[in-house]
């Protein structure tokens, strides 16, 4: 007897109440809640009128595609056998899948699939068309009549691409033939090893049935349907690609005004400003009435950075209306021979075509760094660029085209010469650190969008406080007071806010030569009344009263020099001195100048007073100076001698040169003034000699009231006696003897709370005065002769 044949059971079932097919494992849900099924969230998968609802998945790699080519995987969508008979949908027909409204077409292809439901495509696919779309509800239908072939297809680019891209339209043509695309569709293709991103825009010039005969054989077959003709549509052989630039990024070039920063919120820089606004103005539009003479086609604004530069560079460019094209120096270089190039000259051929226009060259220094007078140094890439920007500037005053060039550098010593002679960037401007007004200017501009309760006086005092900051600085300054009072539960910024703040943001114009100067003042210096007065009419009155000297016809002391014994507080009163008057302090001891290599040290005193200018109004403060302006000898020396006497020429040259010292005031330090070349102490260089002697009676007395303040001291501890005792000593000694006296009660008892009189008698044992009188005779006999 035969075996009975076993009966088959179907995986999906029919709906008699909702006429839907649905798996047997969704059967009760189903039934329980959701018949019929939702048509825009379904909770499970089903089958309707030939069209699949299902969830979207990612394949894998044992889903049926092991023989598939790799280059097709991305085009096809993978569905349960089944699912495909119910459709009727055949093996390698075209379906429609739409997930989240957007839809394209794909081939249908069989998998083994446990889910009925599911709808399997590769996740590069998915991530192309909808980003990510895997577990989202998907529709899938059959494409039931063949679109019409594509005459012209419009594709936009997601982003701009500097370089020759001539060969994309030809690319497109050979992996999207035979495609059936519709308008929004994302496409993907890889150039160079590079990914480039297309949406389709527009397809036009639909070929209508009357055109079909001239068509190859394959096209004449299409049955074509004018219903869905204006929907999707087939590459052919004879469909013509047209690639468009994005239009944001032409956007974002014309409408530079719509992000750039207005100029009416620029704070610091209004003579800069109107200076940058008429060469735009005579540039681009006023033109005629300088015919005959060169116009100028180049800007270079250079200047520490922070201090606004591109800034000013995008407002100036915005508030002119023109064309504005950004170039960074940093991203336009390549690594293909000659793309780099190629990119320059596209850059001012747009220029010229959307004339007037302006183009900025941000951080030019990156793009045209020095060559050899030889024609050595740089790299062969860099020379060719250099040579061709050179040009490209070179044929902007051969041609009428109204277009002007506006560069901004941080270091415009590493750019090339040629680039800076008149006729290439003709007009250069320096954006200098703000001085106060400039500072109070931009703070006010700065904290008008802020809720504050700070007064205009309050201001001046930050603004007059802040030296060294740049623009950057004073935004970093508010931010950090904004911050500082939100974390304190404030609605308004104060002026504590401030003030915390100012303690946070370091200066960027003192970052390289900053020095932490203690906080030391005119009250924590005893006595020196006389030298405290001097020190004031040469640094404090120039910059608090400068009105004064102007009225006498007189200028304002250069620098100071004081010198006396050790341990006179000479640095200290140098320190107070920074701290009192609020200037920046750039301390230097005479022998860190010094380097092994030729001119290096003279570069090192270049560099500081040129540090010194930008951050005016400062002190430098030379200690030892007798190491570094040491007396020069008539014969030639030694090496190192000769080292010393250059870097004095160069001190000298800074000191009383072609270029003017400004706001800079020199203050030196020595033990051996008769050590120090007499050129250094003429007037018009250190012309105030300052004598610090040892401290006299009155000044002895204050440094010991001063002291003992800060020591528990028994009622037997007098300071006549002590006053009287330390006759000669200097003030460094006069506190060593109040140093050895506490370490005496404490050798004594280790738990001692005061500091007896016998205490301080055997501290003066110890401390005996060190001062020869020898080198007290040299400073009367130099006294007298200066």
């Amino acid at each position: 007897m035969p075996p009975k044949a076993r009966k088959s059971i179907s995986p999906w079932n029919l709906c008699e109440a909702c006429k839907v097919i649905v798996s047997q494992k969704d059967l009760v849900s189903h039934a329980e809640s959701s018949c019929p099924p939702a048509t825009d969230a379904w909770s499970h998968g089903y089958i309707k009128d030939g069209v699949l609802h299902g969830l979207l998945e990612e394949v894998r790699s044992h889903d049926g595609m092991k023989n598939v080519p790799k280059a097709e995987c991305e085009d096809l969508v993978l569905l349960a056998q089944s699912a495909l008979q119910l459709c009727d949908i055949c093996i390698g027909d075209p379906v429609i899948v739409e997930v989240q409204g957007m839809s394209v077409v794909k081939t249908a292809w069989p998998t083994i699939e446990k889910s009925l439901v599911s709808v399997l495509m590769t996740k590069p696919a998915v991530e192309l068309h909808w980003g990510r779309g895997c577990g989202s509800h998907v529709i899938v239908r059959k494409l039931l009549n063949q679109p019409a072939p594509a005459g012209t297809i419009y594709v936009e680019m997601t982003e701009k691409l500097d370089g020759a891209l001539d060969d994309l339209p030809g690319l497109l043509q050979w992996k999207y033939q035979h495609r059936v695309l519709q308008r929004g569709n994302r496409l993907c293709l890889q150039h160079y090893g590079r990914d480039i991103y297309l949406t389709v825009k527009q397809i036009r010039d639909v070929i209508s049935p009357d055109t079909i005969s001239e068509l190859s054989e394959e096209v004449r077959k299409l049955t074509i349907s004018p219903d869905v003709a204006s929907e999707f549509c087939r590459i052919v052989d004879s469909t013509k690609w047209i690639i468009e630039s994005p239009k944001s990024c032409d956007k974002r070039e014309d409408e530079q005004s719509i992000s750039a920063c207005a100029l009416s919120s620029i704070g610091g820089l209004q003579c800069v400003i109107e200076e940058l606004r008429d060469i735009i103005q005579l540039a681009l539009r006023s033109a005629s009435l300088v015919q005959g003479l060169p116009l100028v086609r180049g800007v270079l604004l250079f200047g520490v950075s922070g201090t606004g530069k591109t800034m000013l560079a995008e407002a100036a460019a915005s508030d002119s209306g023109a064309s504005v094209i950004t170039v960074s120096g940093a991203e336009i270089y390549s690594k293909f021979l000659g793309e780099t190039e190629a990119r320059l000259r596209q850059v001012f051929r747009s220029a010229s075509q959307r004339a007037p226009s302006i183009i900025l060259l941000d951080e030019v220094d990156a793009l045209c760094p020095k060559r050899g007078s030889d024609g050595s140094g740089g790299s062969e890439q860099d020379k060719r660029v250099v040579a061709t920007l050179l040009t490209l500037l070179d044929a902007l005053h051969q041609s009428s085209t109204a277009v002007l060039v506006i560069a901004t550098t941080s270091k415009p010593d590493a750019i090339d010469p040629a680039l800076r002679r008149p006729g290439r960037l003709d007009r250069e401007i320096e954006i200098s650190v703000p001085s106060p007004e400039g500072r109070l200017d931009i703070l006010h501009k700065l904290l008008a969008a802020v809720p504050h309760a700070v007064t205009d006086e309050e201001l001046q005092k930050v603004a007059y406080a802040a030296h060294g900051f740049v623009g950057a600085d004073l935004a970093a300054l508010c931010s950090r007071a904004a911050m500082h009072a939100v974390r304190c539960t404030c609605v308004t910024v104060g002026i504590e806010n401030l003030a915390w703040a100012m303690g946070q943001v370091k200066p960027s114009a003192m970052r390289e030569v900053l020095v932490e100067v203690p906080d030391v003042r005119w009250s924590d210096i005893g006595g020196q009344h006389e030298l405290k007065l001097k020190l004031r009419q040469a640094v404090e009155w120039p910059l608090k009263h400068p009105e004064a000297f102007a009225r006498l016809g007189i200028s304002p002391p250069r620098g100071v020099l004081m010198f006396g014994p050790p341990g006179c507080s000479k640095t200290m009163i140098a320190k107070a001195l920074a701290t009192e008057s609020k200037l920046n302090f750039l301390s230097i001891k005479g022998p860190e100048l010094f380097s092994k290599w030729v001119g290096e040290s003279e570069r090192a005193v270049r560099e500081l007073f040129r540090r010194a200018r930008q951050v005016a109004p400062a002190i430098v403060f030379f200690d030892e100076l007798d190491a570094l302006g040491g007396e020069r000898s008539g014969a030639a020396g030694s090496g190192a001698s000769n080292v010393q006497e250059r870097v004095l020429a160069q001190l000298l040259t800074e000191l009383d040169g072609v270029e003017p010292l400004g706001n800079v005031t020199v203050v030196g330090a020595t033990n051996r003034p008769d050590r120090i070349d007499k050129a250094l102490l003429r007037p018009g260089r250190l012309d105030r000699v300052v004598y610090v002697p040892l401290p006299d009676n009155d000044t002895r007395c204050e440094i010991l009231e001063l002291q003992l303040r800060k020591m528990p001291v028994t009622p037997d501890v007098q300071v006549d006696e002590l006053v009287r005792r330390t006759e000669g000593y200097s003030g460094a000694e006069v506190l060593a003897v109040c140093h050895e006296a506490a370490l005496k009660a404490l050798e004594e008892d280790i738990t001692a709370t005061n500091v007896m009189h016998r205490h301080f008698m055997s501290a003066l044992q110890l401390v005996t005065p060190r001062t020869p009188l020898s080198l007290l005779q040299l400073y009367e006999t130099y006294l007298k002769r200066s």
